[in-house]
């Protein structure tokens, strides 16, 4: 389950990693303060959490988070725990921490997972061959930025994993084996440089994001191979109409002699996270997100994935679009946090139904 370990690191490094606008909310809107601040006294946030797709299956269960802000210029801090059970049998259990402090002069994100991971794919990296795998994962992964001046961060990120990967049956071993795909520990490190001049984190109207990135896996921190990974995160952000956003995200994840579990995949919406692997991705996507009412909204999106460099299996194509909608319910306007239901439509039966904390990014 190297491709959820490399997604814990996007968490961390590109948090909108892939996973942090942390600049001080503006206060809401007098007529309707007295109302917001009535829906946020409670300090607790209680989300499900579902996703479905026929790669993936079926996903159920929860986030539970408490909320506390250390200080008035810093931003909401979140502490909490998420769990999802799945129609493969698969068990998925995660703690995290995202803190804002110092009048939002430090920032720090921290998250642990542990899971037993049941893969069935139809067709596995493009090769026609279906293959199910059970992969035993623990991770931990943190990320530390001090604002150097205005909006712009400096920082240091690290992570560490043992995945074991194994075919459900001998065939599927023999498979994994032929392919080059196994489990192995992985620890790096890796700088940060970030600029975040958006008005919130979670529901963004205005300003730009940018995260680069990058974390050198060695053997000598602990790990099994040493290899590199880096990422460029872009996002921006317009607010036009009656409190509609467009918002626009460039994204790029580029390996260096990773082994082939931990190069880089499709990361759209609709695909399932493995199922196409290169040593490089870079994405585009456009979303409209719309305000129809203060708490209710919907969203309307379109992107595309290009994998390239030498990948370990030819593929088929090197493009992959998506397209879909969805619709939001914001859950605690004054921190402006919303529950995000999707749809997202790829290629070749890549599709996918999330309901989620906030949007996808």
């Amino acid at each position: 389950m190297r491709h959820l370990v490399t997604r814990l690191s996007v968490l961390l490094v590109a948090v909108g990693l892939s996973g942090s606008a942390f600049a001080q909310q503006p206060s809401p809107d007098a007529s309707a303060q007295p109302a917001a601040e009535k829906e946020s006294r409670s300090p607790w946030l209680l989300v499900p959490l579902v996703s479905s797709s026929p790669k993936l299956g079926t996903a159920l269960g929860g986030l539970g988070a408490y909320m506390h802000v250390f200080d008035p210029a810093s931003r909401v801090s979140l502490f909490g725990v998420t769990y999802r059970y799945t129609s493969t049998h698969s068990q998925i259990f995660s703690a995290f921490a995202r803190t804002s402090s110092g009048a939002d002069h430090h920032r720090i994100v921290l998250i642990t997972a542990f899971g037993l991971i049941k893969n069935d794919y139809e067709d596995y990296l493009g090769t026609g061959q279906p293959l199910k795998t059970e992969d035993d994962l623990k991770a931990v992964a943190g990320r530390y930025l001090f604002r150097a001046t205005g909006d712009w961060f400096i920082g240091a990120q690290g992570s560490a994993a043992n995945v074991q990967v194994l075919g459900a049956t001998a065939e599927d071993d023999l498979v994994l084996e032929t392919l080059g795909v196994r489990g192995f520990k992985s620890a790096g490190v890796g700088a940060v440089l970030m600029h975040d001049s958006r008005d919130n984190e979670d529901m963004p109207t205005t300003g730009w994001f940018m995260n680069v990135n990058n974390i050198a896996y060695r053997k000598a921190l602990g790990g099994a191979e040493s290899f590199d990974a880096y990422r460029v995160d872009l996002k921006t952000f317009w607010k036009h109409g009656s409190g509609h956003v467009l918002a626009v995200r460039q994204y790029n994840w580029l390996t260096s002699d990773a082994p082939s579990a931990a190069q880089a995949t499709v990361t759209l919406r609709g695909y399932k996270q493995g199922q196409y692997l290169s040593p490089y991705m870079s994405s585009l996507e456009v979303e409209e997100r719309l305000a129809f009412h203060p708490r209710w909204g919907a969203t309307l999106f379109a992107g595309a994935a290009g994998l390239y460099g030498e990948a370990l299996v030819p593929l088929d194509r090197s493009i992959y679009p998506t397209f879909g909608a969805g619709v939001h319910f914001v859950l605690k306007p004054k921190e402006r946090m919303n529950v995000n239901l999707e749809y997202a439509q790829g290629i070749e039966d890549n599709r996918g139904v999330y309901l989620k904390l906030g949007y996808a990014w």
